[in-house]
């Protein structure tokens, strides 16, 4: 008798990924930066917080729905644009077909194996990420394409400092697959025959380049040659935030931010939303979990613009305690990705299934009707818990 395909939490898709990958492409998956104390910290931390249930007064019926960025969404739950997903041979495409049969917004990477045209048909609301790479004449054309595509908002993603070395080891990863890449990666990929045989089957190899950032009349470049693009261009000020934000020109989302003082900067520059985020700890290792920073971003932000919230998620439970604290919705990368390799489409569908269902029992549990009444009384929040950066003494001007 076979293994049932469906998995009843994330950590079971995480293992039937690790199983199932080469060592090198989950290595890839885990990723983290130095000591991996944020990667850890960004899980751990939701462990931290306890809820405070409600004995009588439950509600029968409860509405999850939400809107992120004037976008609807049955739940909320976003998914976060993470680079080349190379896990299987429909990669974004699976994702974005996933979450629009459960009803939520898909994030595609500037960085994907897939071209946002066939993503945006997939699911028609596809919110494009874009990061600071290139001349502003690239940039520009590349918010055109993905606007032409129908993409109904914009993630500028500014936060990665290009942190190196994992204690653990970094995977190899070839700059494309070729005759010698195979090679050297046969004695990896052999012992998962699996994996190997779902490419094998659709005639294709795993693409490691990224066509969204292809120029017109040009090839598109591999995961790394995009990679030392971005290395090389000189980092954004505010100024070219808020003219990526004016080109742009409609639903904007600043991804990335863990400090008060940006947040209030992001507010300055006309920014429609931010994402508290650390990168899911591949940035600056020791940067606190972001559900930690979460609270008072919001107290200071939180009225006028949505805040959202990505790390660490792996629980429905996980989603109600961010909303709690203020958070518009949450954004989910390795989770999702975990799930499109143990199933493919129906493994994302599984996750997505699963954050559902854990978020429901909350709301149900604290006894409330609907997401939008959770609140910090609904959470025991140890001493300590929120951190803040300490603000400078003056703040310069936005360029």
């Amino acid at each position: 008798m076979g293994r049932n395909p469906w998995f009843e939490s994330v950590a079971e898709a995480q293992r039937r990924a690790k199983k199932y990958l080469p060592s090198t492409v989950y290595g890839a998956l885990v990723a983290g930066s130095e000591r991996g104390r944020t990667l850890d910290d960004n899980t751990g931390a939701f462990a931290e917080l306890g809820f405070a249930p409600r004995v009588v007064g439950h509600h029968a019926q409860r509405d999850l729905s939400t809107t992120v960025l004037g976008v609807e969404s049955a739940f909320p739950v976003v998914i976060s644009p993470t680079g080349v997903q190379a896990v299987h041979p429909d990669g974004e495409v699976a994702v974005a077909r996933a979450a629009a049969n459960r009803g939520v917004i898909m994030g595609l990477s500037s960085f994907a194996s897939k071209p946002v045209e066939e993503v945006a048909e997939a699911n028609p609301n596809t919110f494009y990420q874009m990061y600071w790479t290139g001349t502003r004449d690239a940039m520009s054309q590349r918010m055109e394409r993905a606007r032409a595509a129908g993409a109904k908002a914009l993630i500028a993603t500014l936060d990665w400092s290009f942190s190196h070395g994992r204690d653990w080891g970094s995977p190899a990863i070839p700059d494309k697959i070729d005759l010698k890449a195979m090679v050297s990666l046969a004695p990896n990929v052999l012992p998962r025959p699996r994996w190997l045989w779902t490419f094998a089957k659709t005639g294709r190899i795993p693409d490691l380049t990224t066509p969204n950032l292809q120029p017109p009349g040009g090839k598109a470049p591999t995961f790394f040659g995009a990679y030392g693009e971005w290395m090389q261009t000189a980092p954004p000020t505010w100024d070219d935030v808020k003219w990526m934000r004016e080109e742009w020109g409609g639903p904007f989302l600043l991804k990335g931010v863990s400090r008060v003082d940006d947040a209030k900067r992001a507010v300055d520059v006309g920014v429609s939303g931010i994402s508290v985020s650390n990168h899911g700890g591949n940035n600056l290792d020791t940067t606190p979990a972001s559900i930690r920073l979460l609270p008072s971003i919001v107290e200071a932000v939180g009225d006028e613009i949505e805040v959202l919230l990505d790390g660490g998620v792996r629980r429905g439970g996980d989603v109600a305690k961010a909303l709690a604290l203020g958070a518009r919705a949450v954004l989910i990368g390795r989770a999702y990705l975990w799930g499109l390799a143990a199933g493919g489409q129906a493994g994302v569908e599984n996750v997505l299934d699963i954050l559902r269902g854990g978020l429901d029992s909350a709301v149900l549990g604290l006894g409330h009707s609907s997401v939008h009444e959770l609140s910090p009384d609904d959470l025991f929040v140890p001493d300590g818990f929120t951190l803040t950066a300490r603000a400078p003494r003056t703040v310069g001007p936005v360029g």
